[in-house]
This record gives C-alpha cells, structure tokens and sequence, in this order.
C-alpha cells in the first residue's frame, strides 16, 4: 500500500476548538497505521464508556425521582432546602460577616449622631423657651387669654 492509498483510509480528525487545522494533519501524518488504530480503539472504547455512564446517570436519577416521591419530597420543598442552605452559606462567608459589622457600628453610629442632634435641638428649644423674648411673648399670650374669659 503506498502513502496515497493509506491517506485514503485514514479517518479525518477534526481540530478542537483555537487548534491549528496544519498542526492536526501533521501530527495525524506522523503517526503510524497501528498507532491511528490503536487510537481509534481507544476512541471507541471511550466513547463506549461515556454512553454507559450517561445510561448509569440516567438510571440513578430515574431512582432518585422516585425515592424523593415516595418520602413526598417536592420541587418546591427542594427549593426552600436550597434557598436556606445557600443562604447558611452565604451567612458564614467572612465577606458577609464583615459586612454586616461594618453595617451594624454603621447603625450605631448613625443612631448616636441622630441622638446627639436630637439633644442639640432640645438644648436650643429650651434657650428659646428661657430668652428674654420668648418669656415677653408668652406673657402677652397670657394676658391675652386672661382678657378674653
């Protein structure tokens, strides 16, 4: 059998996805006539394998929906569990933890600023209350409601 004739027989291979289709035919001329054989056996037994275990997972999940139906485990009991766990998750992430420290010396601090304005304003009603002014005018409203009993 001559080079032509053994090209002819070759199976093509097909180049992964970024590779060089002149790299792949090269590297497919230097290998042997057993070699490519025994690569296509190999391909075979592989791909033999792959189906097996997708019938496998198949088979085990048809199972497992079965067991979940029996015990009364539904899509939305599932979800919940989901959502509880992830969020557990996220909770005992540092990340979260840190955060919600700075949230909360956040709050305290905002809760003391706003105290400490809310003393400021009483400090200052109670100054207008005691000036000078404010006793003059509440004088006159007194005299006012005397006036018209």
């Amino acid at each position: 059998m001559d080079r032509s004739e053994q090209g002819l027989l070759r199976t093509p291979t097909v180049p992964e996805e970024g590779e060089d289709v002149a790299a792949t035919l090269s590297a497919t001329e230097t290998l042997s006539e057993e070699e490519q054989e025994e690569l296509r056996r190999e391909l075979a037994k592989v791909e033999e394998e792959i189906q097996t275990l997708s019938q496998v997972l198949a088979a085990k999940e048809k199972h497992l929906a079965e067991i979940k139906r029996k015990l009364g485990i539904s899509s939305l009991q599932e979800l919940k569990q989901n959502i509880a766990k992830g969020w557990q998750d996220v909770t005992a992430t540092s990340a979260y933890k840190k955060t919600s420290e700075t949230l909360s010396q956040a709050g305290q601090k905002a809760s003391a600023a706003l105290s400490s304005v809310g003393s400021v304003i009483t400090r200052k009603l109670e100054d207008v209350k005691n000036s000078p002014t404010f006793k003059s005018f509440e004088e006159k409203v007194e005299n006012l409601k005397a006036s018209t009993k």
